[in-house]
């Protein structure tokens, strides 16, 4: 099993569209992600797809379920579950969103918006201690994107988060593209966003598509877009040796599409990004005549 000592790189989601690419053979990339709930199960193929790549390349798991929002508290059973999976995987971290997703009887599937006030943010806090405890491990946590704000709320959203990693000691996942969905939903300044988080917790950027309109939509179904790429290259040196990954889930393409992006990304630390971006999107163009 490779070592987890590392904690930046370069790498890529894994989905069930390329796991014969890497049962096959070596895959240049520094590291994989992968959605926790899909593998929190005993046995089954996908775990067993996990247990081979992970003998190769250090993995993050990152959740969709753990709903640190929830007023409720979180479900300690989960909990318990996601603790047994990172302990046979050895991730290089654990990672979930700063939402809610249920309620003690229903479950949305869906990553949804808090509001940003001290209330919601006492129980988050408490949330991500209980969580910590439980999975013995500080969580990484990503930004959200989203679609509609709350009147009452007392702070940005970038205030918020900043004091969550303040009180619990959590990290955080960066995601650039949620930063450009909802800087244009809610009109407010990327740039600012960025700032006023505290860098230093960054410890993961996620790169992903959105689906373009009135309103952006946090789709993860196409490329990285100009605007995310031009938001990384400006937030790329405010940064320290952080894990950067391209992020897929729908509409997956070819692993060797992917790869190109991924090599966009490793392009801004050697200040070769623009011909690559123009490299790769000749390549996407003439993908599209054939």
């Amino acid at each position: 099993m490779k070592s987890i000592t590392a904690t930046g790189g370069y790498g890529i989601g894994l989905r069930r569209d390329h796991y014969e690419d890497f049962l096959k053979g070596a895959v240049p990339v520094d590291f994989v992600e992968v959605i926790s709930e899909n593998y929190m199960v005993d046995g089954g193929n996908p775990l067993r797809v996990l247990e081979q790549v992970r003998k190769d390349l250090p993995v993050i798991l990152h959740g969709v379920s753990m709903s640190v929002g929830s007023a409720e508290g979180l479900d300690t059973a989960y909990l318990q579950r996601l603790r047994r999976l990172a302990d046979r995987i050895e991730p290089l971290w654990v990672s979930d969103h700063i939402c809610w997703t249920r309620t003690s009887a229903h479950n949305s599937h869906d990553l949804l918006p808090l509001p940003y006030i001290e209330e919601a943010l006492k129980v988050v806090c408490k949330n991500i201690e209980h969580a910590q405890e439980v999975l013995g491990r500080e969580l990484v946590l990503e930004n959200p994107s989203s679609y509609l704000s709350f009147p009452g709320d007392e702070m940005t959203e970038w205030e918020f988060i900043a004091a969550i990693t303040q009180r619990t000691g959590c990290q955080l996942l960066l995601d650039i593209n949620n930063v450009v969905v909802s800087a244009h939903n809610h009109n407010f300044s990327a740039d600012d966003y960025i700032e006023g988080l505290p860098l230093e917790r960054v410890r993961q950027v996620h790169l992903a598509g959105h689906t373009d309109g009135d309103i952006k939509i946090d789709t993860h179904d196409h490329p990285v877009s100009d605007a995310t790429w031009d938001l990384y290259a400006r937030t790329r040196p405010l940064l320290g040796d952080v894990a950067v990954m391209i992020e897929r889930d729908d509409k997956i393409p070819a692993l060797d599409e992917l790869l190109e992006e991924l090599t966009i990304a490793r392009g801004f630390d050697s200040n070769n990004a623009i011909a690559l971006r123009e490299e790769a999107s000749v390549s996407s163009n003439l993908r599209m005549a054939l």
